[in-house]
């Protein structure tokens, strides 16, 4: 943790080259998904013992604020005025709108979500996905069967003895080994890597602020541990990037080497709390994790509500 020294833009595009070639893929549209194998979610099927389950989203937020300018719009269609007859059948009915790429509600992001030197993960014209019909590749339709395998968490603010990282801070590599050391887990191939920085609980306890301009998150290098264990899917309790940005001219970096580099879905602004008290309760930080994103075909990314079963 803390603030290593800033990437200049050639030294980033020399890391994004080296993680490129480390993608398990190799650009084949499925990205990292292709790790998940059926042995290796059977395995992660016997990861379940005790049969707790725990959400890792957070509740849908309708309130504007510091960080959700434009928030989900949730609203009681039905019966008119909300106001229910005394007699007969009715149906109570609602709507919901959102934004899926907002700084305060759980999502994840699809691989055409990142859009990088015009082009997207693998190479794709940008122009082939984000046509007026909105088909193509590299939609969240590519996880419409779900995403299921070995979730593995992190919890960076307990390896520091602190309840969360402060806005800025920075989770490196040598941070997740320590991490791995300390918690008795090892992250390996397939596994869905989820990081702890503590963004929720800070929010929860202090108030939303604007996480644009301010947040913890992983920095940049970071992302040579998860190609060396060759992991499926990345996600966090903040935004995965570090804001500001650690890299001179790029403001999103851990998204463009994650999502356009080595072809990983991520899992934004996700809630770790009662996970995280689940697995220092029953000792070990390893789970069964199951993601269904919604099946939005055209679509950069989905709300989300993965499960842990431990």
């Amino acid at each position: 943790m803390g603030a290593p020294d800033q990437m200049s833009e050639a030294a980033f595009r020399s890391l994004y080259r080296e993680l490129r070639d480390k993608e398990p893929g190799g650009g084949a549209p499925r990205g990292a998904l292709v790790t998940l194998t059926p042995e290796r979610i059977l395995a992660a099927v016997r990861e379940v013992r005790s049969g707790r389950t725990v959400s890792l989203a957070a509740p849908l937020d309708t309130r504007k604020g510091p960080d959700n300018a434009e928030p989900a719009a949730h609203r009681l269609i039905a019966p008119a005025g909300g106001v229910p007859n005394p007699h007969g059948l009715q149906f109570a009915r609602d709507r919901i709108a959102l934004n899926i790429h907002g700084d305060a509600d759980s999502h994840i992001d699809a691989l055409c979500h990142v859009v990088y030197d015009g082009t997207l993960h693998g190479g794709v014209p940008a122009a082939d996905v984000l046509s007026p019909d909105g088909s193509g590749a590299l939609t969240i339709d590519l996880a419409r069967d779900g995403i299921v395998g070995r979730g593995v968490l992190l919890d960076i603010p307990r390896l520091h003895g602190t309840e969360w990282l402060e806005p800025g801070s920075h989770v490196t590599a040598e941070d997740l080994a320590a991490a791995e050391a300390r918690q008795g887990v090892r992250v390996g191939a397939g596994d869905v890597l989820l990081v702890r920085v503590g963004h929720r609980r800070r929010r929860e306890e202090l108030g939303a602020w604007d996480a644009t301009a301010a947040r913890a998150g992983l920095h940049p290098t970071a992302l040579r541990h998860a190609a060396d264990r060759r992991i499926a899917v990345l996600g966090s309790d903040g935004n995965n990037d570090t804001a500001p940005s650690a890299v001179r001219g790029v403001a999103y970096p851990v998204h463009v080497l994650a999502i356009h580099a080595m072809g990983l879905h991520l899992l934004d602004y996700l809630r770790f709390e009662e996970l995280a008290r689940l697995c220092a309760d029953e000792g070990r930080w390893s789970f069964l994790c199951v993601i269904a994103p919604l099946r939005l075909p055209a679509a950069t990314g989905s709300p989300v509500n993965p499960l842990a079963i431990l």
